[in-house]
């Protein structure tokens, strides 16, 4: 894996990569980084070059001052692209990740080969309504003298986590120390957005994938399949809301059987 930086109208974004051929361009959830796919580069770069991004603001891409959105992280992933000479990738996304992923592709569906939204939430009228009465934070903490505000960092997301797999909420809770204060700003972007005015924008052939234990995403996989025409599923046993970094295995084989078959059916 090599590591990189790009100039962007946000300052510089920083990416890993692997592979050669086709470019495939991975958008983490919040607060991760790159490192969300650190096992899973490998496993595509041998058909793919498979990239990594760090969103704005996260990992070690640069901070924008502004107030953070989903439009805002979108035109990052353009500049990039316009950055590396990509003129079409296919896009992957996992959480506030596929939310992005879906705004590239509404906004610039020339762009956007093929589309791969991961554990993405459908964030409609009703969706909005829970979070402005009253739906917890689900990263934020306010710091502590004594650092306990480490251990709730970790207790509310320790549910969403297989309890074998500490090392997985560990590479969590040190992306998000990396943007502590700013650690849940991710979540209000997305929980912000319109999707509901701009997903039947969406052209590119889009696959849907949830792992089976993500209660947070899997009830709106129906509703994103009924919004993207010609959209198909598929749920990943046995793992939840970090089933790229848990089940690395299973997740790219998944994006890389579907990106082959866009592939095969671009070129008849």
């Amino acid at each position: 894996m090599r590591h990189h930086f790009a100039d962007s109208r946000f300052g510089q974004l920083h990416y890993v990569e692997e592979g050669t051929g086709e470019p495939v361009l991975l958008l983490h959830q919040t607060p991760r980084s790159w490192d969300e796919y650190r096992d899973v580069l490998p496993l595509l770069g041998r058909r793919f070059r498979a990239i990594a991004l760090d969103t704005p603001g996260f990992g070690m891409s640069a901070r924008p001052t502004e107030e953070w959105s989903v439009e805002l992280f979108a035109r990052a992933v353009l500049d990039l692209c316009d950055a590396l000479g990509l003129e079409q990738v296919a896009l992957v996304g996992h959480h506030t990740g596929g939310v992005v992923a879906a705004e590239v592709a509404a906004s610039a569906p020339d762009r956007v080969r093929a589309l791969v939204l991961s554990g993405m939430p459908f964030v409609d009228a009703p969706r909005r309504h829970q979070v402005a009465t009253g739906r917890p934070a689900i990263d934020h903490v306010e710091r502590a003298a004594d650092g306990s505000h480490l251990q709730r960092l970790w207790d509310n997301r320790a549910p969403y986590y297989p309890a074998d797999r500490p090392d997985l909420l560990e590479r969590l809770v040190r992306d998000a120390l990396r943007v502590l204060d700013r650690v849940e700003e991710g979540h209000l972007a997305v929980n912000r957005y319109r999707m509901e005015d701009r997903i039947g924008s969406v052209t590119a052939r889009t696959l849907v994938l949830c792992g089976e234990l993500d209660a947070f995403s899997l009830p709106d996989v129906p509703k994103i399949l009924a919004a993207i025409p010609g959209a198909v599923s598929e749920v990943l046993p046995g793992t939840g809301v970090p089933s790229v970094d848990h089940r690395p295995d299973l997740f790219a084989e998944a994006v890389g059987r579907f990106l082959l078959q866009d592939g095969a059916r671009t070129r008849e």
